[in-house]
């Protein structure tokens, strides 16, 4: 194998995927596709795996042309770790940085931390529950880009509290020239995340996000200038975070709260309260609503009437 070829699996034989004893899952309907698995499931992990298989093997009988790349990446595959492995494997290798190398490490780090396999299934609930634009489980793991930079910065994490800080950054830039998400190794990352679009989104050193939160693409969680230490933003669950807002210092948004697109923040956000604006203000927000912003993706319900909406 030369430097930075991508993985490859025996030659791909689509057609094996339909034979394993007791026959495929029943075709799925493309527009009916489950949200969450059901009450009498055996675990997420096993019913996302299931239902990523059974629409890779619905896409290869569909689409010819992707049947190969299929097998490869899911087909062949017995877990959704090992899967999740390789295709970020073959995503982020370089001339230098080597495919094999990637692949077991990232096979090591998800079989070492079940909470980062279970952060990744629910990411991917996350991205299937709130994104109509998310055709299935199987899209979201092959194609967004959001969801990949996320699961890859979660092994880089753990890299970094283990003290191989070098190939922890290393990863890191991978991951922003591959996918165009920075996101420090040393930042701290919840689980149920979208990064919807994702592109342009920088998360700091020393920032922390919060489980179920949604961040759209050109976010920044940023720090205010040269200052050291603790300086970047701490968002609380269920946050949702518009397009091109920029959120800079040690500023904490609280839980619940929703900041609207191209809005700058520089001071604290309450629970449950809207900023907008450059600079951010406050403009209230609906204390009794059961569903977190970030889960409701809701970016407009704060405007009750025109005269609410300021350009």
């Amino acid at each position: 194998m030369t430097a930075g070829q991508p993985l490859h699996t025996d030659p791909p034989q689509p057609q094996r995927a339909r034979h394993h004893s007791g026959g495929p899952p029943a075709a799925l309907d493309a527009g009916v596709v489950p949200s969450h698995p059901p009450p009498e499931s055996d675990g997420d992990e096993s019913w996302v795996w299931s239902q990523i298989k059974a629409e890779a093997r619905r896409d290869a009988d569909a689409e010819p042309a992707l049947a190969s790349f299929l097998y490869a990446t899911v087909l062949s595959h017995p877990s959704l770790d090992r899967s999740l492995a390789f295709h970020l494997a073959n995503k982020l290798c370089s001339s230098t940085l080597l495919s094999t190398l990637l692949y077991d490490l990232f096979v090591a780090s998800l079989a070492a931390h079940p909470s980062i396999r279970a952060a990744a299934v629910a990411d991917l609930i996350a991205a299937r529950s709130r994104d109509p634009a998310c055709a299935g489980f199987a899209h979201c793991l092959l194609n967004y880009k959001g969801f990949l930079a996320v699961q890859a910065h979660r092994v880089a994490h753990v890299l970094w509290a283990q003290s191989r800080r070098a190939l922890a950054l290393a990863l890191q830039s991978r991951v922003a020239e591959v996918f165009a998400v920075d996101i420090h190794p040393a930042a701290a990352i919840g689980k149920g995340i979208l990064l919807d679009h994702a592109t342009g989104v920088v998360i700091g050193e020393t920032a922390i996000v919060g489980d179920n939160v949604s961040i759209l693409h050109h976010v920044t969680l940023g720090g205010t200038g040269k200052a050291v230490g603790d300086r970047h933003p701490k968002i609380g669950d269920g946050v949702l975070i518009g397009a091109g807002a920029t959120i800079l210092g040690n500023v904490r948004i609280g839980a619940g709260a929703k900041v609207g697109a191209g809005s700058v923040v520089l001071i604290d956000v309450p629970p449950r309260s809207t900023a907008v604006g450059n600079p951010a203000r406050l403009i209230g927000g609906k204390k009794g609503e059961d569903v977190m912003p970030g889960e409701s993706m809701d970016h407009t319900s704060f405007i009750q009437q025109w005269s609410d909406y300021i350009i």
